[in-house]
């Protein structure tokens, strides 16, 4: 049996899927049953919990050969990054209850800067506040989603793909949803390990490639545009996040393009994605079309 963390969200699902098609026994926390009932019907136990009640997490983890933890997501964190801190504080406490065999976490690329990192410094702060953890514990420190183009589905009919990547031709690392689901849970139901690890998930790739695939599966000669930087809040407000609260997302986009999220950091592991973005936006095309 393994925990699996946020299990209605895209890498968590993914995680649950290729652990499902191992023939595992899965589990999963969540505050919202009715949002995660087709897990049941795949057999998958569901548990109530909340990230912010360490009481709850811990009992998750109770006879469990493995946990996936991950932080949720905030576009919009405080100042001092409140929010994160406690999840992180949770999770310590209960693991340290409740020991798990092997503890996978959710990084990203860029977590080894403790700042200059915009969202991504909540991920630095959890591999912080693991660090004196004795389980067997690994970092998958993943690349950019490719999902996070799929707008371009939407927008790129006039052959354009807005991008906050600049230059448009400069790779950074970037990966598919569902190629983290199976690293983690290969991790997971692999071969044992001890102390900790981290690992490089994803492959170089500009937003010109992206936009190129994207045109190739819209069957149109599609572009990346940079959107200027003076234009960024704006974007961000049309993509939710409220009018003056984009700071982090503007500057962990900042830290991309000055190679915050470039592979090869000391002492780290890597392996690449297998899923590229063609075969992301082709599956969204399908399934829209379904």
């Amino acid at each position: 049996m393994f925990l699996v963390m946020g299990i209605t969200g895209k890498v968590g699902g993914a995680t649950a899927t290729h652990l499902l098609a191992q023939g595992k026994k899965v589990r999963a926390m969540v505050r919202d049953r009715a949002k995660a009932a087709s897990w049941t019907d795949q057999g998958v136990e569901l548990v109530d919990g909340d990230w912010n009640d360490a009481a709850s997490i811990e009992q998750a983890l109770r006879d469990v050969d493995g946990a996936f933890v991950m932080l949720p997501p905030i576009w919009t964190p405080s100042p001092d990054f409140r929010e994160a801190k406690g999840v992180i504080a949770n999770y310590v406490q209960a693991l340290t209850k409740a020991p798990v065999p092997r503890v996978v976490a959710l990084s990203s690329m860029g977590a080894n800067r403790p700042s200059g990192m915009g969202l991504i410094t909540a991920l630095s702060l959890m591999e912080r506040g693991f660090r004196d953890l004795t389980l067997p514990t690994a970092y998958v420190r993943a690349g950019g989603f490719f999902e996070n183009f799929l707008y371009g589905l939407h927008v790129a009919q006039g052959g354009t793909l807005p991008v906050f990547y600049n230059p448009t031709n400069r790779k950074s690392t970037m990966v598919a949803t569902d190629d983290i689901g199976a690293e983690i849970a290969a991790l997971l139901s692999g071969p044992a390990w001890s102390g900790h690890r981290i690992i490089e998930l994803g492959s170089m790739v500009s937003a010109d490639e992206v936009a190129a695939q994207l045109g190739e599966v819209m069957k149109l000669d599609v572009k990346a545009v940079a959107v200027p930087r003076a234009g960024w809040p704006d974007v961000f407000e049309q993509f939710g996040i409220p009018k003056g609260q984009s700071d982090p997302a503007e500057t962990m986009y900042e830290a991309v393009n000055a190679g915050g999220m470039d592979l090869g950091v000391q002492g780290t592991e890597h392996v690449a994605g297998a899923t590229s973005a063609r075969d992301v936006f082709a599956a969204a095309q399908n399934t829209a079309a379904a």
